[in-house]
Parts: C-alpha cells; sequence; structure tokens
C-alpha cells in the first residue's frame, strides 16, 4: 500500500509575488508620496519583519544599501523583498527602479543575503519584477 503524503502550504511562507502584495496592503502608508519598505525573511521565507525603509517626494525616494543591508544584518536576514509605491498609481517600473534593483541584487549576492524581489504597488494592485524575469 503507497502512502500518499500532502504538504499543506505554510501560510506564513512567502513564496510568490501575490503573497507579499497581500502582506503589503495592509500597511498604511501615505500613497501621496513614494515609499520604500524591506520585508526580512528567514530561511524558510517566513516574514521576520518589515521596515518603512526611506520616503520620498512625489517622483522619487533615496535608496542607500547600505542601510537596507545594515538593517537585514541586524534582523538576521536570510533574504529580502522591496517594495515601493509611485504617487502617481502608475504600475510601470521606471529605469531607476530597474537599476535600483539590479544594483541591490548584486550587493546582496557579494554578501549573503538574496533580494527576492522589487515589487511596485498601489493600493489595489502589483507589479513584480521577479515575476517579469528582470
Amino acid at each position: 500500500m503507497k502512502r500518499v503524503i500532502k504538504f499543506r502550504e505554510d501560510p506564513d511562507e512567502i513564496n510568490d509575488s501575490k503573497r507579499m502584495f497581500e502582506q503589503i496592503k495592509h500597511i498604511e502608508i501615505d500613497y501621496g508620496q513614494e515609499n520604500m519598505l524591506v520585508f526580512f525573511l528567514n530561511t524558510r521565507n517566513k516574514l521576520i519583519s518589515y521596515e518603512v525603509m526611506f520616503k520620498g517626494g512625489l517622483s522619487a525616494t533615496m535608496v542607500d544599501p547600505r542601510t537596507v543591508f545594515r538593517r537585514a544584518i541586524q534582523h538576521n536576514s536570510n533574504s529580502i523583498i522591496m517594495a515601493h509605491n509611485h504617487p502617481s498609481d502608475n504600475l510601470k517600473p521606471s529605469a531607476d527602479d530597474y537599476n535600483i534593483f539590479q544594483r541591490f541584487k548584486k550587493a546582496g549576492d557579494i554578501i549573503g543575503i538574496s533580494v527576492l524581489d522589487s515589487i511596485i504597488f498601489n493600493k489595489t494592485s502589483y507589479y513584480s519584477m521577479n515575476d517579469k524575469g528582470k
């Protein structure tokens, strides 16, 4: 007789962008300015913590990798997911969005903290760079 083992999905595990967006949309931020959120995950992709790391104006925010990775190390994170909103509600990534994501991925590779995704979001939807293969 064969035994079939079914594994249940862990509701706390962030294993795709949809589940990440479910976390994001419950966070209260000022959508009138750009906000950069960073989610800190453990080795099983469970959320350890999150922080609104940077706030900007109408069109940009300053993002400092040293600050983000310092906090990731303090949280003993295995990986991070970055997320930010565009005050215009436009989900289309800018050239700067792509460049910042690539810079963070390279820095994370060097220090051993994976950058799993960069998500652009508004109140109702999101764009995942990882889903789009960027």
